[in-house]
């Protein structure tokens, strides 16, 4: 295989975009925000808890009137702040719901492509210099940066029982809609989209997948140097072992670790030890016999891509590749029958949001039964409706729609799913499958 098709190939897959990696590019900022002068938001100066419900001063919306939040939102631009390196979640936004926003609610959708990390340092930026309609109306987020942002006030809520849709189609009550990472919402985020782990492989190659934790063993030694993963510390890396680790201990006793209070060592020993005898015993048919692992998922995508490696693994299913050539129509995705974790991504509104009654009307039409299912038709996401509150046509609908050669029906994925570990205990994880596998 030529450099310049390697280097396609190696390119991580628009769907691997998954909470963790919008988390992962905001280091820098979570710890300006933790360190940099951010005391002088915790006083509260943006937490807005109970704000704009009735008996808001006359003048101001009264966000749980439904049809006041839309008459004010008439003529408003309002902005969605985001990652912006996905050109196919890009090209969504701005041919479908935009053109819906205005067409039904006279809203102007103005979308910014931001690495998170900037995206905090101008909303701390604003919120302590005091600026009281600052730039961001509403932003993708998640995990640790919510927190950080909620804990010190830069975000207005709670406001999700405003939105018809959530009231009507999304379980509030599920643990993935009620914590992001561990972190209780408290209904200052509203839920975009699902994530899920996949693995694939070329069915040229490979004649059957393996499905449990016990048969990915034995197609490791059958296939001894051909298989490995990122190392932990890399989202897919840990998300991967944690599918394993999963397999092993089992769905109820690993999803423990999802809501796990002041975790430690020994805490979350408790829980994986034996899914880290696993991931020992299986070292030794690794690639490089388990002495090193690649470094992040991209290396992992070129080595197979180049034939090194005959699995590969990610948040979601590679059909972007396939439809575009990058990968053989062979290739072929699968879960193991003891699932895979997965995670949400979640909107939530600026503190100081100059267009509140826009965000809210746009996070409602994100979230409707005919986005939803536009989302997921076009770039793949999992649904964050229940289907069993939607109208059965509505329910059909998702059910209906056609599946790519790489990917797996809805209601396989949600069958076998798991929740993730909760943000404090990710690290954790990491250093024990340093100190307890790959130092062994």
């Amino acid at each position: 295989m030529d450099q310049e098709f390697s280097k396609v190939i190696a390119e991580v897959p628009r769907v691997q975009m998954s909470r963790r990696r919008f988390v992962g590019v905001a280091g820098v900022t979570v710890a300006a925000l933790m360190f940099g002068g951010t005391l002088a938001g915790c006083s509260g100066a943006g937490d807005t808890k109970g704000d704009g419900g009735a008996g808001t001063a006359a003048g101001e919306v009264d966000y749980g009137d439904w049809n006041a939040v839309l008459e004010a939102a008439k003529g408003q631009t309002v902005s969605w702040y985001g990652w912006g390196g996905d050109e196919t979640r890009n090209t969504w936004i701005k041919t479908v719901l935009a053109p819906a926003l205005k067409e039904k609610y006279d809203i102007t959708l103005d979308l910014v492509g931001m690495d998170i990390n900037d995206i905090l340092t101008q909303l701390s930026g604003e919120m302590q210099a005091g600026v009281e309609e600052g730039s961001i109306d509403f932003i993708w987020i998640n995990g640790e940066n919510f927190y950080s942002c909620k804990e010190n006030g830069y975000l207005w809520g709670p406001f999700t029982s405003y939105l018809p849709n959530f009231n009507d189609y999304i379980d509030g009550q599920s643990p993935e809609v009620e914590y992001d990472f561990g972190s209780p919402t408290e209904g200052f985020e509203c839920p975009y989209g699902k994530a899920q782990m996949q693995m694939w492989y070329n069915s040229d190659i490979v004649d059957a997948p393996p499905t449990t934790v016990e048969e990915f063993k034995a197609f490791c030694q059958a296939h001894p140097g051909q298989v490995t993963y990122p190392e932990p510390g890399d989202f897919t890396g840990t998300a991967f072992i944690s599918c394993l680790i999963a397999g092993v201990v089992g769905k109820d006793e690993f999803e423990k670790l999802s809501s796990l209070e002041n975790p430690t060592e020994e805490s979350v020993l408790a829980v994986v030890e034996p899914g880290l005898d696993y991931l020992r015993e299986l070292k030794p048919y690794l690639w490089k016999e388990g002495a090193t692992f690649p470094a992040d998922s991209s290396t992992v995508a070129t080595m197979y891509a180049d034939g090194e490696l005959i699995l590969n693994m990610g948040y979601g299913a590679p059909q972007d590749l396939v439809k575009t050539g990058q990968l053989p129509e062979s290739t072929r995705s699968f879960i193991f029958d003891t699932g895979t974790v997965g995670n949400s991504n979640f909107m939530a509104i600026a503190a100081n949001a100059p267009h509140k009654a826009a965000a809210l009307v746009a996070i409602n039409e994100v979230i409707s039964p005919e986005m939803q299912l536009s989302i997921y038709e076009n770039i793949g996401n999992i649904s964050v409706l229940d289907m069993g509150k939607l109208p059965e046509a509505d329910a059909k609908a998702f059910a209906d729609v056609p599946l790519g050669s790489t990917q797996i029906p809805l209601e396989e994925l949600l069958d076998h799913r798991i929740t993730e570990a909760a943000g404090p205990v990710i690290p954790i994880l990491e250093k024990l499958w340093l100190t307890r596998v790959a130092q062994q």
